[in-house]
């Protein structure tokens, strides 16, 4: 089964991400900061990040340009899921590398459909 990296600082979030997941057989990782993210992604090559964009230090923009122009992990499809909806801020975050966007709270059913369109079931 695929694994999915979820990036968040909202341990509320991260914990009904992981709970959908987990409930559809997905084996989950978890960063709290972008920086983290970042590294836990060179680490443990995931099928699929979750990145939310607003968290302390370098954010989910930040973070996403970072993972879509290294060679190790460009492959990786990134999921933006935020608060931020502004049409600019889609904008931004597909410039970054981000595959598909996402705009907090979001239903079970749109989480998993996006994640099986990036990674199959």
């Amino acid at each position: 089964m695929a694994r999915i990296l979820i990036v968040d600082d909202s341990p509320t979030e991260t914990y009904k991400f992981r709970e959908v997941l987990e409930k559809h057989g997905y084996e989950v990782l978890e960063a709290s900061n972008g920086a983290d993210g970042v590294a836990l992604a060179h680490a443990e090559k995931p099928d699929l990040v979750l990145m939310d964009v607003v968290m302390p230090g370098l954010n989910g923009f930040q973070a996403t340009r970072q993972l879509t122009r290294s060679e190790e992990t460009k492959d990786i499809p990134i999921v933006i899921v935020t608060t931020k909806d502004q049409e600019t801020d889609r904008v931004w975050g597909k410039r970054q590398g981000a595959k598909d966007y996402l705009t907090k709270p979001v239903s079970e059913s749109t989480l998993i459909e996006t994640v099986v369109r990036w990674v199959g079931n």
